[in-house]
This record gives structure tokens, C-alpha cells and sequence, in this order.
């Protein structure tokens, strides 16, 4: 029985009754000469009330149990931006039929005819080009549907978490199949509000009441719940459902769209999960993404989506205000003959390997496979060999070029010959180091969603007991019963047999994408890092060329991201013995081993080993320092160190010129300064690091920070101004992997009109009158006082000049704008609790930091990032500090 369309109640919070409508709307289809009344929010009248005609209109569809309620932030910025005179589009967000507000029809109504049904409902509201869509749930299906069957009006897309292909054989997710169960499809969706309840507790964090009652008031009575329980029965669990026609229709239909796209992604949702963002970037691999990490199902709820949205528009505003125009390129020109887009002076990554095919000498040296294992040498003809076999034999079982492969693999030559094989054809190397933890390294895997995972046994099991995507291929060859169990297509023995006599395919393009390389997590969620083959091969040049690598050099590589570089520069690389994820196990005597067996001259290490290599100097045999002492260039990488600890390392290996490079993983090696230059840059009155001056075409800008402790100047590299660090360079990175907001918001145009790529780093410092780059601290660890800003650095050398202090951090409390600084110490001898420091060391170290201080406390060790072991967590500092002064029981941070 039908019942008519209405208006929501004037008190809904967040939803101005201005824009609610009824629209009556000729039927279609089953419909046929009917009318349907609807019910949508339309911002179009106060537009024409305000006299700012819209640039086009963007059409929402809501999912199931929702409704348009769901849009209301974005209707309100809308009118917000045509009351602040700018262009601003018009919104039109509907209550599908049997929904939220709209007609109760009492008629089944299977996808296709909901497609028929916004086609009514936009032709009856005569709507025309440019038109973009945005669905949420099946809305978005719904969505998609309209844009394949309108390209004459059709400008863009734009999707929150929804799915247009289910792989065949796979279920569909266990909360669906629950609720479709036969008898608790109607208690569950109908005749209680179980699945509307259930929906609504996904948010995160948590809905208000208010809210909550506000998604349930349309749906108060079973009788108005009958679509909710339609919309679940109507998902197409097979082929031989009714509306898998349809779906089919949508999902070929996708594949077609080159106008511009938008995904934006919850990971937590436990029904449109990863997967089926995959297979839409699979069918829009122009689209910009973005997943909201920690956000779910209910992402317009969970992350301030409008904001996206709106600047994802104002970015595309010329394309989307021309419908029909193309946006991507078809697959026929991406996949053009490589030497017709090869850049000029391209030379791959993996060509000196290549070079050195028939040489017989020691190309890597493996000592990190335990005291009991042999070490393993690996020559240049070897390795070659491996690579061009695993490379053929990947490519045969099915791996192409811009398939992802996650390697899980320690570094070593297994690592390396994988990873060159990968580059070879094309494939995206996928790298996240156990650093992450499990927790971690599972966020990264399933965000990258690869499509090959290699790993040793310990990664493959993780990879099967945590649901992690992708073929699995082991390392090691297994038993029959153990690779069933761990889900083991191939071996790399495997692999390697299958490409024994198979021929490589064509090399990838220098602007194709080669390697997702995952942050620290030390600031927030591990970011991928996406470089190209041009940005890597860039990277291995500035290397070579500015710590003059040659064939002879020798590396020895205790840090796990310069491990894999040796092959790239044509030179032997070693491993020290140590547990590459734990930089701590390192001692010093393993660095002298591993100099020793490869006669290195260079050694990479970061500067958690450092710290255990200087402390273990004393178990250095005579051999040992002669080793040592052959060494020419010692680089710690990885965090900025002080010069104290640079001077000890120097000491043992006292003809190396020491060097610290500052990078990061979006751009590796930004500037370098030697042991000489720090100890120079001690006499400065500069507060910071010093870490130097840009390497090579490297620049560094900073942008200045105002009142709030935002980066807001022009960049520039005016001396002494305190701002965020932007810097250029050949091996900047391309982009950040499926977060489109973040890697937006990274970008900074410096206004001279120079057509170079600039990276925000989040580092905040500046530059002095020798153009040096001094590092003051990260963004978020500004403290933002009533008179001042403090960046973290100068303040916490200050203090741990005084005597009894080992280290130190200084963090903030209180409301921003507002905070006040506190001191927190490990002090020599260590406290064995933490709390408020003794009277004496607080007035000795609040005369020697130079800022107010509201507090001093010790700590028995000071929280470090789980990557590096290096770098202090500020902001758990900063948490921990405010509960204790707050009066919280005193613990370890």
C-alpha cells in the first residue's frame, strides 16, 4: 500500500528545513503511469535566492538504511560558498523511493528499476549537464547506474565506500549473508530496526544521540522499514539473482567512464571492504583516491568528507564544467611502445646489474642469517641469472606490469633478486618493514591491496591468519601440507623453474610506477610512498654521484631501506650480522665483519645502531679496528644525531668522513653536513640540527609559520625564519598511495612561477645565512603559547646541557593557542619511576632552557618511534604529561 512522500521534522540537528522538497515524478517502468512523489534536499532555490547561479550539480544518492540526511554537511558548505561569493555547485540529494522521506510504493523494486527510478526523478526536475554523482552503500551503485546511461550530462563521479562487482565463488560479506538468512531477513531489517541499529553503531567515533535519532526517524514503523529489507534482499549474491543483469551492466559500464573520479574510502567497514576499492580503481585507475584511515562504513559520518569533496571539485572545476571530456587515457595509450615516452637519459635502475652479467665477482654478501648459518656471497652473474628467471617466471604465472607485490622478505639476496625482477617487468614493489608491527604492517598491506604476496613462512602466516589480499608465493620451497595451509600458490623455486626458458617482456617506462615504500608511522598511520622508475633511478644517481660510488667501493648497508641499492650502483654490498627490523642488535663488531668480508668503504647505518655500535666499541679486536680504519665514508640516515654521538662513531672508523643526510621516505636524501660541518655548526647560535645543505639540484624553502603555528608564509629562503621545511628534488616522490587529500595537501606551489614539484615535510626549521638547513622539530609539536611559538628542539638541547640530564623532550599542555611547555627527562643515573623531577634539576633545568617550563618530570626512558628507536614520540609524551599534571596515577609513558 503506498503512502505519500512528507517533510522531516524542522529540529533534525545539522539539517536546515529550507532545503527539504517534495518532486512528483512521472513513473518508469513498473511504475508506468503513476506518479511518485520523492522527497530530496535541493539547495538550488536559496542559490537562486542569493543570485549565484551554479556551476553544475552534483547529484547524491544515499545507501541503505540511510537517506539524505547523510549529505547535510555538504548542502550546508555549499550555501556557505555561494554566501562567500565563490563558484559553488548546486545539490541535489534525493530519498530513494520507499526511503527516508520519500513515497512508500509497496512495490519490489530490484536494481534496474531504482536505475529507472533517478532517471525519472532527474528528468522530471529537468536536470542537465554538467551533472556530478555521489553515492554512498548502494546509492552509489545506484549512482553509477544514472552516469553510464546520461554521458551527455555527465561530468564526474564520485563514491563513498559501495561495490559494483562481487567476485564469483567468494561470499559476500558474513553480515549480509546473516541478515538474508531465510526468516531473519524480515526481524532483522522490518519488523525490528536490528539492521538500521547495527548500521548506525559503525561510526566511529561514535554517533550523538541526536544524530542517531535523527538517521531513525523516518523509518519509526515496519510499515516504513519495508525498503530497508527490500534493498538486502535485493543484493545479488550470484549469478542467478534478478538483478545480477544489471549489476553486471553497471560494473562493464564503470570500466568505460573517462570522466574525473573521486573514491573516497572508510578501511573499516566490514562490508565494502578494500577489496571492492580495488576492483574501482581496477575500472577507474584515473581516479583520485583517498582512504580515511580509521574511518568505516559510515565515512561521510566519521571524516569531514564535504571538505574533499568541495576541494576536489574546485581542483577539476574546468573538467567538470565540460561533460563528455576525457580524462584518462585509454588502455591502448598506456600501454604504448616504451621507447615512444621513454624520458631522455632514462637509464632503469637495474642496468648496472644488467652491465655486469658476466662478472663474476661478489655482488652481495649476506652475514645477517645467524651465527649458525654460513654466510652467503652472491656473485653478478648469479644474481643476473636469478633475476631475469624470477622475472620471466613471475610473468608467466600471471604477474603484470602495475600488478603490486609485497615483499616480506628481510633484506639480503633473496630480497634483492625479487625486487630487480620486479622492476623488470613492470610490477610495483611493495615494502613495509616489520618496524610497523603486526597492527601496523597490516594496515599497510591491506591498504596497498597487492595482488602478489612473497614472503618467508612467518609473514605468510600472518598474511593468512589477518586475511591480507594476494597470490602467495614463499620464499622457502614448503611442504605440500604447509603451503595448503598458508594458501601457497608457488615457491620462488617455482618461479624460478618457470622461467628458465621464457623470454622478458618489455622493460616499464620511466614514468611508470616501480615501488609503494611505507613511512615510519611515527607521526600518524604509515603512509605509501609511491616512487616512479624515474624517481628511483634519480635517487641511485644523487647517491652515486655525491658520495662517489663506483664499482669498487663497496657498501656495507646496516640500514634496511640502503640495503637493496648496491645492485642499482653497480658496486658489492654487505649485510651485517643483525636482525635488520631491530636496528639495536647491531654492534660493532658486526660492522667490522661485514667491512672486512666486502671490503667496504662506505657504511650506511641509522642511528638506533649507531647508539648499540658505539656502545659495544670495546669488544673490537685489533683486526677489528684495522677494518674500520679502512673505511672512507660513514653515513647515519634515518633521523638527525648530535654531534656527540656522530664524534663517537668517528672515533671508530677514524679516517671516514663521517656525513648525516636528512631525508625522508618521500624524498630520501634531501642535504647532507659532515662530522666537520656539525662541529662547525656548534659555534652558531642557531637553535635545531643542523643538517647541512641541499645535495646536487636539491632545494629547500620554508614556509612561514603566523600565530597558530600554521605554515602559512609564501616559501622562501630568507635566513632566520621559522616555518615548515618545502623541498624539490629529482627523487621527490610522485604520490602518496590512495590518500588524495593528504598528498594534496603536501603540495606547495612557492609563487616564482618555476615548474618544479615541492613537498611539505611536516618538518618544521630554517634556513641560516649560509643556506644551511636547521631542523627545530615536527608540525604537530609546536607549541602554540600565548606569546610565542616554541619549536620543540632548541628548548631540548638547552636542557640536555645540563649534567644529569642523558635526554630530553619538551611538549606541550593545555588548549591550543594557549599551551604552556613541560620538560620531560631521562636523566644519568636513570629514575626508576616516572613523575615530577627533583627540586634541584627542575630549577637547574628551568634556568638553562630559556622558556617558561610549567612543569619538569623524569622519566625512567623517553618514548621512541617503533621504526627507528630514535626519534621521540612527542605527541604520546604530550598526553602522558597533561594526565599526570592533571593529577592521573604516575606510569611509564
Amino acid at each position: 500500500m503506498s503512502a505519500g512522500a512528507s517533510l522531516p521534522p524542522h529540529d533534525l540537528p545539522g539539517l536546515d528545513p529550507r532545503f527539504s522538497r517534495i518532486v512528483a515524478v512521472p513513473g518508469r517502468g513498473i511504475d508506468a503511469g503513476s506518479v511518485r512523489e520523492w522527497h530530496c534536499l535541493d539547495n538550488g532555490a536559496e542559490l537562486d535566492r542569493l543570485r549565484h547561479p551554479a556551476v553544475g550539480t552534483i547529484l547524491a544518492v544515499h545507501g541503505n538504511p540511510t537517506w539524505s540526511y547523510l549529505w547535510r554537511a555538504l548542502v550546508a558548505e555549499t550555501v556557505r560558498q555561494a554566501e562567500a561569493g565563490g563558484p559553488v555547485w548546486r545539490l541535489v540529494a534525493v530519498d530513494q523511493l520507499d526511503m527516508g522521506y520519500s513515497e512508500r510504493t509497496g512495490v519490489h523494486r530490484p536494481l534496474a528499476q531504482r536505475v529507472a527510478d533517478l532517471a525519472a526523478f532527474t528528468e522530471a526536475l529537468a536536470l542537465t549537464g554538467p551533472v556530478v554523482t555521489l553515492g554512498h552503500d548502494w546509492g552509489g551503485v545506484v549512482s553509477l547506474g544514472w552516469a553510464i546511461d546520461h554521458p551527455a550530462a555527465l561530468a564526474g563521479v564520485m563514491l563513498l565506500n559501495t561495490a559494483v562487482h562481487h567476485p564469483s565463488g567468494v561470499p559476500i560479506p558474513a553480515p549480509l549473508r546473516l541478515a538474508r538468512v531465510r526468516g531473519v531477513l524480515a526481524t532483522s531489517t522490518v519488523t525490528t530496526s536490528a539492521f538500521l541499529d547495527t548500521t548506525l553503531a559503525l561510526a566511529s567515533p561514535a554517533l550523538d544521540a541526536a544524530t542517531k535519532a535523527a538517521y531513525r526517524a523516518p523509518y519509526r514503523s515496519a510499515a516504513r522499514r519495508r525498503g530497508i529489507g527490500g534493498f538486502v534482499d535485493d543484493i545479488p549474491v550470484d549469478e542467478r539473482h534478478e538483478s545480477h543483469p544489471e549489476l553486471d551492466r553497471i560494473a562493464s559500464g564503470v570500466a568505460g567512464l573517462t570522466v574525473p573520479a573521486l573514491l573516497l574510502w572508510g578501511p573499516r567497514d566490514p562490508i565494502f571492504t578494500d577489496r571492492y576499492l580495488d576492483d574501482l580503481v581496477d575500472r577507474l585507475p584515473h581516479a583520485d583516491v583517498h582512504r580515511f584511515e580509521g574511518a568505516g562504513h559510515l565515512v561521510a559520518e566519521d571524516r569531514p568528507y564535504a571538505d574533499a569533496v568541495l576541494a576536489w571539485l574546485s581542483d577539476r572545476a574546468e573538467t567538470l564544467q565540460a561533460p563528455g571530456v576525457v580524462s584518462a587515457e585509454s588502455d591502448d595509450e598506456q600501454t604504448a611502445d616504451v621507447t615512444a615516452t621513454a624520458e631522455p637519459g632514462f637509464v632503469p635502475i637495474w642496468q648496472k646489474l644488467t652491465d655486469r652479467a658476466a662478472d663474476g665477482d661478489v655482488a652481495i654478501i649476506d652475514m645477517a642469517t645467524g651465527r649458525s648459518q654460513p654466510v652467503r656471497r652472491v656473485s653478478w652473474r648469479q644474481l643476473d641469472d636469478r633475476v631475469r628467471r624470477l622475472a620471466a617466471g613471475l610473468h608467466r604465472v600471471g604477474v603484470r606490469k602495475g600488478d603490486r607485490v609485497s615483499l616480506l622478505i628481510p633484506p639480503g639476496p633473496t630480497l634483492s633478486a625479487v625486487v630487480y625482477a620486479c622492476l623488470r617487468i613492470g610490477a610495483v614493489v611493495v615494502v613495509a618493514d616489520a618496524g610497523l608491527g603486526i597492527r601496523g604492517l597490516t594496515r599497510a598491506v591491506r591498504g596497498a591491496w597487492p595482488d602478489v604476496i612473497i614472503g618467508e613462512t612467518p609473514g605468510l602466516a600472518a598474511a593468512r591468519a589477518l586475511g591480507w589480499p594476494g597470490m602467495r608465493i614463499s620464499a622457502p620451497r614448503l611442504p605440500r601440507v604447509s603451503a595448503a595451509a598458508l594458501g601457497v600458490s608457488y615457491s620462488l623455486s617455482d618461479i624460478v623453474e618457470a622461467g628458465r626458458d621464457e623470454s622478458l617482456p618489455a622493460p616499464p617506462d620511466a614514468g611508470d610506477d616501480a615501488a609503494i615504500l611505507f613511512t615510519s608511522g611515527s607521526t600518524g598511520p604509515a603512509k605509501g610512498v609511491v616512487y616512479t622508475h624515474a624517481q628511483l633511478s634519480a635517487l641511485r644517481d644523487v647517491l652515486a654521484e655525491h658520495f662517489d660510488v663506483t664499482s669498487e667501493t663497496g657498501l656495507v648497508t646496516g640500514f634496511a631501506p640502503f640495503a637493496l641499492l648496491g645492485p642499482a650502483l653497480g658496486t658489492r654490498s654487505a649485510t651485517p650480522d643483525m636482525d635488520v627490523s631491530a636496528p639495536r642488535t647491531l654492534t660493532a663488531a658486526a660492522v667490522a665483519a661485514a667491512v672486512r668480508a666486502s671490503d667496504g668503504r662506505i657504511v650506511f647505518l641509522s642511528p638506533a645502531a649507531i647508539l648499540n655500535v658505539v656502545d659495544t666499541a670495546g669488544d673490537l679486536t685489533e683486526a677489528d679496528r684495522e677494518a674500520l680504519a679502512r673505511v672512507s665514508v660513514f653515513l647515519s640516515t634515518g633521523a638527525p644525531i648530535g654531534a656527540g654521538l656522530l664524534e663517537a662513531a668517528a672515533q671508530i672508523m677514524p679516517n671516514a668522513t663521517a656525513h648525516t643526510p636528512y631525508g625522508m621516505t618521500e624524498c630520501l636524501l634531501v642535504t647532507d653536513v659532515t662530522l666537520e660541518g656539525v662541529r662547525d655548526a656548534a659555534d652558531s647560535p642557531d637553535a635545531g640540527v643542523c643538517v647541512g645543505v641541499p645535495i646536487g639540484s636539491n632545494r629547500v624553502l620554508v614556509s612561514a609559520l603566523d600565530a597558530d603555528g600554521r605554515a602559512t608564509g609564501t616559501p622562501s629562503a630568507e635566513p632566520g625564519v621559522l616555518g615548515e621545511i618545502v623541498v624539490s628534488a629529482p627523487h621527490l616522490r610522485d604520490h602518496y598511495d590512495r590518500l588524495w587529500l593528504t598528498d594534496r595537501e603536501s603540495v606547495r606551489e612557492t609563487g616564482d612561477g618555476e615548474e618544479l614539484r615541492w613537498h611539505r615535510t611536516g618538518d618544521v626549521g630554517h634556513l641560516d645565512e649560509r643556506g644551511r638547513v636547521w631542523i627545530e622539530g615536527r608540525m604537530p609539536h609546536v607549541i602554540a603559547a600565548a606569546d610565542r611559538l616554541i619549536a620543540p628542539v632548541g628548548a631540548e638541547q638547552r636542557v640536555e646541557r645540563v649534567d644529569a640530564v642523558r635526554r630530553a623532550a619538551v611538549v606541550g599542555i593545555g588548549p591550543h593557542g594557549l599551551r604552556q611547555a613541560v620538560a620531560v627527562v631521562e636523566t644519568t643515573p636513570r629514575v626508576r619511576r616516572a613523575g615530577l623531577a627533583d627540586p634541584a634539576l627542575t630549577r637547574t633545568v628551568r634556568e638553562s632552557v630559556g622558556i617558561p617550563l610549567v612543569a619538569v618530570l623524569a622519566v625512567p626512558q623517553l618514548p621512541t618511534d617503533i621504526r627507528h628507536n630514535s626519534k621521540i614520540d612527542r605527541s604520546r609524551l604530550s598526553g602522558w604529561a597533561e594526565g599526570i599534571l592533571s593529577g592521573a596515577k604516575p606510569t611509564a609513558p
